[in-house]
Parts: structure tokens; sequence; C-alpha cells
């Protein structure tokens, strides 16, 4: 009996898992850090296989004109846009591999805007420019 209950409590945790629609998550929010910035990100379902993450953050560097000035520190705001493609949710999902959190191979188009406000230590005469960066990423 006791080998019975054990047979039909994995196969019906099976068929659950095989049940399962592979789909990103609806949402997701979180925050990341490291040495050289701060970003605040969240993903947002666009389709079962198709999500669009976009990141607010502040990008840090030290920069210096010329060695004799001496050099500063700068936080740069970064506003991204990537939309992602996740390829193989329905192969992890066949695999008993998690999905959750957007686990998961994707291809994306990173892009990210650097505009020309800056906040920092720095002198009067120096000038930046805003610029867009655009990354294919697999």
């Amino acid at each position: 009996m006791k080998n019975i209950f054990l047979a039909l409590l994995f196969g019906a945790s099976t068929l659950a898992t095989l049940a399962q629609d592979a789909s990103v998550e609806k949402s997701t929010f979180g925050l990341q850090t490291g040495i050289l910035g701060i970003w605040a990100h969240n993903e947002t379902k666009l389709s079962n296989s198709i999500a669009l993450r976009s990141e607010l953050g502040l990008d840090a560097g030290l920069f210096s004109e010329n060695f004799e000035d001496g050099s500063f520190f700068l936080f740069i705001p970064a506003i991204s846009l990537e939309p992602r493609w996740y390829y193989n949710l329905k192969k992890r999902v066949r695999k008993s591999r998690r999905i959750d959190g957007n686990s998961g191979n994707f291809i994306s188009i990173k892009t990210t805007y650097h505009p020309d406000l800056v906040i920092g230590s720095i002198e009067d005469n120096l000038s930046f420019i805003s610029d867009l960066t655009i990354i294919p990423t697999w």
C-alpha cells in the first residue's frame, strides 16, 4: 500500500509539472549593487516567452582630465530598456528545472541611455555629453 501511495504521489507531481504552462513571470523587481554603481530593475511580461526589462541606476566612475589636476568621482544616471526572449522555458519544464524568477536562457538587445546630468565632484570647465549604447546579449 505504501509503494502504491508513493507511486501515485510521484505520478501526480510529474503530471503537475508537465501541465505547468511555461511562461515568464508577470512582473519581477530587484536591486543590484556593485563597485561601480547601484541599479533598480523591473521585468514585465509581454508574452509567454518575452519580457521587457527596464532599469534605472547610477553608474559610478573615477575620471581624470589630466594627471596633474587629480581625479574625481562621478555618478552618472543610466536608463536601460531590454526586451528579452526566453527561448528554452518549455524544455526547462520538461527537464524539471526551475523557471521561477525568469530563470532560463534568453536573447536580448540592451539599450542604455546616459543623459548629460552628472552627480558628484566636478570642475566647472568639464563638459559631458549624453550617450546611447546598444548591446546584443545571449
